[in-house]
């Protein structure tokens, strides 16, 4: 059981009538938030969640009030620190360490382990996709979906976290960024090979490609559920986005604004994007087209990855590329729609910031 106290870091970087700019994190090492895609904060708010490097390694910490003191919850000597996700309840945070599946909780640092993959190798290769190892908590908090590498292809396993088992229920050469539909428990999205993106699959394994690129050269990327409207926006890097139903596969544009990544908020209305190859800063974009998308904020983040300033380089086969994910923004709103948390390197160290609407 892990439950540190630490100071609070947190200062007001810049404040106004329409926002204010808040630096969570301050300490010289890595701070990020979970992902674009993943909460950073559990329903009702009563804590922010955060990755720190501060001791040497990858730990769970939690801002349990704005401007609070931090709270360091593991003491994991392999976190996979893209694997966090928390449940909407706020009774836990679940976790991938070493080759266990765990949670832990937030109230008093209290883990437990649910899960033994078994697997040497856990995750593949690389920066970026299925080597980063998200997983997928279900909106209830019933199922924990993990992809696992082993061997030539990736186990996707179902942890039943109420019952406490867990099985394997899909095999696939890639899984990588799986998300759990917001509005419907039995239905996942997850990207296949770079070359072929946009798949889903249901709790027992019926899994099926919802979208086909065009041509060689389109680049599909940081597919996203939007809530609301069973759909998935996905990222035609960098000229916009779509959005596709996947009992139709009908296929519509959303935007022309050159969205890197872009996370909606919780009703579905409107998403936050980073953008890079030129970085135009944080946008706030109206999904339904009625406004212009609007500036919010330059975090000013390095925003490492070469390879996006070119065409797409994968149609030979994986590529590697120098591309820290603790370098990017990867903005994603608070549960209210009232706060956008996100990651910049400017200062030299990645800290967390959140800036309130």
């Amino acid at each position: 059981m892990t439950n540190i106290a630490i100071r609070p870091e947190s200062r007001i970087i810049h404040q106004n009538a329409e926002a204010t700019l808040r630096q969570v994190t301050d300490h010289p090492s890595i701070h990020h938030h979970p992902f674009f895609f993943v909460d950073a904060w559990d329903a009702a708010m009563s804590f922010l969640l955060l990755i720190s490097h501060r001791t040497g390694k990858p730990q769970i910490y939690i801002e349990r009030e704005p401007g609070g003191e931090l709270t360091q919850l593991t003491d994991e000597p392999a976190l996979a620190e893209w694997s966090v996700i928390p449940s909407k309840d706020g009774r836990w945070i679940y976790y991938v360490a070493g080759q266990e599946g765990k949670r832990v909780s937030p109230r008093d640092g209290t883990v437990e382990s649910l899960a033994c993959f078994d697997s040497t190798e856990m995750r593949e290769a690389g920066m970026v996709g299925a080597a980063m190892g998200t997983t997928a908590l279900s909106a209830s908090g019933r199922y924990w979906a993990v992809p696992v590498k082993t061997g030539a292809v990736s186990r996707f396993w179902m942890i039943d976290t109420e019952a406490q088992s867990a099985d394997v229920f899909l095999e696939a050469p890639t899984i990588g960024h799986p998300q759990f539909c917001p509005d419907d428990e039995d239905l996942l999205l997850y990207a296949g090979p770079m070359t072929d993106r946009v798949w889903v699959t249901d709790r027992a394994g019926n899994n099926r490609r919802i979208y086909q690129r065009e041509h060689a050269m389109q680049w599909v990327t940081h597919e996203v559920w939007r809530p609301g409207h069973r759909t998935v926006l996905f990222v035609d890097w960098p000229n916009g986005m779509g959005e596709i139903d996947p009992e139709t596969g009908l296929v519509t544009g959303i935007t022309d604004f050159p969205v890197w990544h872009g996370a909606p908020d919780a009703t579905g209305s409107q998403l936050v994007c980073d953008t890079n190859f030129p970085d135009r800063g944080l946008h706030l974009l109206d999904l339904s087209g009625a406004e212009a998308p609007r500036f919010l904020t330059e975090p000013k983040a390095t925003s490492q990855g070469a390879h996006w300033a070119h065409p797409f380089p994968y149609n030979s086969g994986p590529v590697k590329v120098y591309a820290p994910q603790h370098t990017h923004p990867h903005p994603r709103f608070s549960p209210n729609g009232k706060h956008v948390v996100y990651t910049s390197d400017a200062s030299g160290h990645p800290q967390v910031f959140v800036l309130t609407l």
